[in-house]
């Protein structure tokens, strides 16, 4: 669900405006009390301007969604270029890493995310989580496969489900960051970035023990 070319006929820094506005409402209000009024009061167009860029709210808020799927896109590449001379668990440290740095970028985008996990009123909610997981698995695979190959990591390692557990990892320790019930006594809630940086580092050193080729082998490799 592209947005029409009524929009992308619209210079980029109107563009921007209205995608910047519409990320506000949604990061305060979720998607079904989230109001086009509001967002057509701030911008001060009309109300059928919207609708003429996008259709529907919906198609809005999927036009947010694939423009932050992108920043991501972008953000990860560059990770993988600047480390691509870089062991596995470098790789993983600058990705956990470039996820902290996105968040202090881009705080509401990441608030519509935690929103779209813990609210259920979100249009094509499984879809969209689906798509963000099934991204990060495309980004993961790569590197663990390349890291059995240098013999970075284990050779009997379990590839698919070792991508799962990075997956769920790194998840759940932006979450923490960011949602202060999902801290579990961690230290990770709004954490300043040095402090963060050392409790990835520490979490390095125990998926070292528990991944790498010369660490010793847990009950669960297959």
């Amino acid at each position: 669900m592209a947005p029409r070319s009524t929009f992308i006929k619209l210079e980029d820094e109107k563009q921007q405006r209205i995608l910047d506005t519409a990320v506000d409402e949604f990061a305060d209000h979720g998607f079904k009390q989230a109001s086009v009024n509001r967002i057509v009061q701030k911008l001060g167009i009309a109300k059928g301007s919207i609708f003429q860029y996008f259709g529907t709210k919906e198609g809005l808020f999927n036009f947010i969604f694939n423009h932050a799927v992108e920043l991501v896109r972008q953000s990860l590449r560059q990770v993988k270029q600047e480390t691509a001379e870089a062991d596995f668990f470098e790789r993983i440290e600058e990705s956990v890493m470039a996820g902290v740095r996105f968040i202090r970028k881009h705080p509401k985008i990441y608030r519509i995310y935690l929103k779209m996990i813990f609210q259920e009123d979100f249009p094509l909610r499984t879809e969209f989580l689906q798509q963000v997981h099934l991204f990060s698995a495309e980004y993961l695979k790569p590197l663990v496969e390349r890291g059995v190959a240098r013999g970075e990591l284990r050779p009997e390692l379990n590839v698919d489900l070792a991508v799962f557990f990075l997956d769920a990892l790194m998840d759940r320790f932006l979450q923490a960051h960011c949602v202060s019930f999902l801290d579990a006594g961690a230290g990770l809630y709004q954490a300043p970035e040095e402090v963060l940086e050392a409790k990835v580092l520490a979490l390095i050193e125990i998926l070292q023990q528990g991944m790498g080729a010369h660490g010793q082998r847990p009950s669960f490799y297959t």
